[in-house]
Formats: C-alpha cells, structure tokens, sequence
C-alpha cells in the first residue's frame, strides 16, 4: 500500500488500534482518533438497477435525471442534485489528509458520474493517501481511463458479474457487458500510456450467484486476458432472502445465509465488536457521517459535517453509542453485515 507514511498518521494509527482493543475490554467508551480508512461517495445515483441495491432497487435514474451511453461517450445529462460538491469535498479533504490512511471513492451510488472525481482523487493521492474506486464502469470511456491513471488512483475495482450479457444482467441489470470489457482494456492502454503514473492495480470483482456459479473457473482463467491485475470473488448481499433467492448460489460456502428447520432462511451469524466502527466512516454525498457501508439509510448517521468536524462527530454522542451496540451486535445493520 503506497500511503505517505507521516507521524501524525502513525499516531493517529496507534491510538485507534488502542481505543478498540480498550473498548473490547470494557474499560473504555471514548476515542482520540480520527478515522484510517474514509469512504466517500461523490455520486448518490447509479444508471444500473442492480436488485440487491437500495439505490437499484429505487427504481429511479437518479433524482430525475437522464443518463446516456455510448461506447466513445458518456454524459451525465443535467448534473446537479445527488454529486458531492467541490465545496464538500475539500471540507472532508482538509480534515483527513493529515490523519487517514485510505480513502474510497464509493458508497451506494456510482462514482464515474461525477465529472470532478479525477480531480478528487489527484487531490487525495497529492495528500499521500491510498485511493480506491469501486464502479460498474458503464460511465467509462477512453479519456476518462487516462484521467484516472494520470490522477495517480492506487485501486480500481471494477465489478462484472457474467461472461456473457445473459449472465452479466442478471444483477447488473442495464448494464452492458461490453462496455464493462472495453474499460478494461482502456485502463491497461492507459496504465501503458502514462507509465510515471501507472501504480494503478486493476481489480476484477465478481458476485458469487446463482446466474454464474458456472463461470467461476472461466473468469480465474480469463481475468488476465480481460485486462484485470487481481480476481476478487464476494459473495452476495440479498433482500427478501427469508424464503430463498433465485440468485443465491447452490453451494452454501458462499452463501450468506443458512436455511433452519423451520424453513426459512437467516443470516449466518457473525463474531462481535467490528473493527471497522472504530477505524472507517462513510461520508456521504449529502455530507452525513456514517458508521459503515451497511448503514444504507442514514439510520446511524453521527451527524453532517456540513454541521461539525468529524473529529467532534467520530468521537461524539451518536458514535459512542454505535460502538457501545456494535461490541453487543445489537443494531441492524450489524446483523446484515458480512465482514
């Protein structure tokens, strides 16, 4: 991991890993850390209607606006409502880059459909931070892989789900399988064009589903060829799973969820006192602090940092709540998780 290794960052790392282990102990309930790992969402909405997706399954393009696509081109029609501001983001910029570590580009929506996200992330690895984006690569065209190249991005993670367009849309739905192997390809062509700036790791990420349980050996044998450094397999968040899912796979290894004598279908259980609570937040495109990736609807939100600094959020009221729940796995959220 290419971060800028700094005293205050080593600090700040220090004392997070001894606020946890203090706060599993029991005999703390306070932090004097600011968070390691920072996920940030530049765009709120998505083109794809991904059935395991809150934003997805909203059935809308995003707040009223209209997207299209070409392979040389892509166009965010009436931009506005839903991206993360400039503003907003030099607000969070300025009170991380001393003190975090890493910094993800993504949370519900889709990254690449905010025009200044090279632009963020320049910024971010110029801080000497780790940068990370995850995307459905719909939005992806030529110019953009070099932006994102050229901007000194350390990960990309690029999420394809089927060898073939049958397969691919059976999650990804509108989406087109094409397009996501051309961004590939453009990415390679622009690790290759801007060698000085090529530390970028290419990342294929696939769900393990029922739709392409019989592809898994073809994408370990084909990654590479597809224009992928690294192959990530994830096993699949699912809503209304309590009678099954079409999409939830045949071996139960990489299923989330285990079927009881009753006939219904629960969550696997999982160990308590996640470590992420008390080194991560979410910092949505709206502004709102948030616990983790899971926390969807901005149930658990520790407050705006339109409002307060994170430092005041991440150690105050509503954080020590959170983390005194989530040492017992008592909300929700944490029960949905799958660390």
């Amino acid at each position: 991991m290419s971060v800028g290794l700094t005293r205050s960052r080593f600090i700040n790392a220090l004392r997070c890993y001894a606020s946890y282990a203090l706060n599993r102990l029991g005999s703390a309930r306070f932090v004097r850390h600011t968070p390691l790992f920072v996920s940030v969402e530049p765009s709120a909405v998505c083109q794809l209607r991904c059935p395991a997706c809150p934003v997805g399954l909203s059935g809308e393009a995003g707040l009223g606006h209209t997207w299209k696509r070409s392979v040389s081109t892509a166009v965010w029609v009436t931009p506005g409502s839903g991206l993360m501001s400039r503003d907003l983001w030099e607000r969070v910029l300025s009170q991380i880059k001393d003190s975090a570590w890493v910094v993800q580009f993504y949370f519900q929506g889709e990254p690449l459909l905010n025009k200044d996200l090279p632009l963020m992330i320049r910024e971010a690895h110029d801080a000497g931070l780790y940068t990370i984006v995850s995307t459905n690569a719909q939005a992806m065209t030529p110019e953009l892989a070099k932006a994102l190249v050229s901007a000194g991005l350390d990960r990309i993670i690029i999420s394809m789900d089927g060898l073939t367009q049958e397969t691919y849309e059976a999650y990804r739905v509108g989406g087109s399988l094409d397009q996501c192997k051309a961004a590939l390809r453009w990415l390679q062509e622009a690790k290759s064009v801007c060698q000085s700036e090529a530390g970028l790791t290419i990342e294929l990420q696939v769900l393990r589903l029922k739709s392409n349980e019989h592809e898994w050996r073809a994408f370990r044998k084909e990654y590479k060829a597809l224009g992928a450094d690294r192959l990530v397999f994830k096993t699949a968040q699912l809503y209304d799973y309590r009678h099954g899912h079409p999409l939830m796979p045949s071996d139960p290894r990489y299923r989330r969820y285990e079927q009881h004598e009753d006939g219904l279908w629960y969550r696997k259980p999982l160990g308590k006192g996640c470590f992420r609570v008390w080194s991560g937040v979410v910092i949505a495109a709206n502004g709102d602090v948030l616990p983790c990736c899971y926390d969807k609807d901005h149930a658990h939100a520790y407050g705006n940092i339109n409002d307060a600094s994170l430092r005041e959020l991440f150690s105050g009221p509503a954080a020590r709540t959170f983390r005194t729940q989530a040492l017992l796995q008592t909300p929700q959220i944490c029960q949905e998780c799958w660390k």
